[in-house]
């Protein structure tokens, strides 16, 4: 965990779980290293389904019929359920998640492994590569080379975690507020962006958002994380520090007081408290105080 706590002229920085360092995968697949289609190492199905449905197109005598076929990553989950999630049009896995019986997706589905090698697979391939390389761009101040990359991402899943993340954190370290406000908007629809895997994610994002003055939208942010993830005494400091940001001392000493009651050993809850504690900013004459701001008690 980083913090700034030595300088004893500036609060704490945010708080990130320690759990939330592993990147996630880009897709719904998961472990996927080889086009085997829908086996994996433990033989649960995992692999590329189809289903077909008749319509009806025209009226009366000029009625006709048409098959429609749909296509659909589904994974085996450990109960023996199956996670299905559709291919959007550039073939890889997109949209909503939702849960089926085993059985039905034997009976309602068909297996298309060669649909999965020739078309899903090298979609997938080239859809990872372009988020690796946005955030390698990213990491070396290559905005603009990140920004293309990351577009490109999205051009194929435009709800992809990590490639929204990857644009959005690119327009807030360019200063592009604008531009990050209309990614922050597609985030917050987005409930997969608020899942354990993508922490390290959302944390940044939001911490990006705060140092941006983003305040609002930071609150707005961490209380969609706290809706969706219960039990983070991390998000309740973050919350405090944006707070602390809006002047609104005593909401940032609640979210402080939650976070070190979940967990009294999260030492930048602990000691960003000390610090508003000695600056006297923890009374409440200090949280009534109407506008004027904490900084410049400092």
């Amino acid at each position: 965990m980083t913090t700034d706590q030595d300088n004893p002229s500036t609060p704490p920085v945010e708080a990130v779980s320690s759990a939330g360092e592993q990147h996630d995968a880009p897709f719904a697949v998961r472990d996927v290293t080889r086009p085997s289609g829908v086996t994996d190492v433990r033989d649960r199905i995992h692999g590329i389904f189809s289903t077909q449905a008749i319509q009806k197109v025209g009226t009366g005598t000029t009625v006709r019929r048409t098959i429609q076929k749909s296509f659909w990553m589904c994974v085996e989950q450990r109960d023996g359920t199956i996670e299905v999630q559709p291919l959007n049009t550039h073939c890889v896995p997109s949209g909503p998640r939702r849960i089926i019986a085993k059985d039905d997706l034997l009976q309602k589905f068909s297996p298309e492994p060669e649909f999965y090698i020739n078309s899903v697979y090298p979609a997938m391939q080239e859809l990872t590569t372009n988020i690796s390389q946005g955030e390698e761009h990213r990491a070396k101040g290559e905005y603009l080379s990140a920004e293309h990359r990351f577009k490109k991402a999205l051009a194929v899943d435009v709800d992809n975690v990590r490639a929204n993340f990857g644009l959005g954190l690119t327009y807030l370290e360019r200063g592009e507020v604008d531009k990050a406000d209309n990614i922050f908007d597609r985030l917050v629809r987005l409930e997969a962006a608020f899942a354990p895997e993508h922490k390290h994610l959302f944390n940044e994002f939001g911490i990006n958002l705060r140092k941006n003055k983003m305040y609002d939208q930071a609150l707005s942010y961490y209380s969609k994380a706290l809706s969706l993830s219960k039990g983070d005494e991390h998000l309740h400091y973050n919350i405090a520090r944006a707070h602390f940001e809006k002047s609104q001392l005593a909401e940032a000493a609640s979210h402080l007081d939650i976070a070190l009651t979940m967990n009294p050993e999260l030492e930048a809850a602990r000691k960003f408290k000390d610090w508003m504690e000695s600056k006297g900013l923890m009374t409440p004459e200090a949280s009534s105080s109407g506008n004027s701001s904490p900084l410049a008690a400092i």
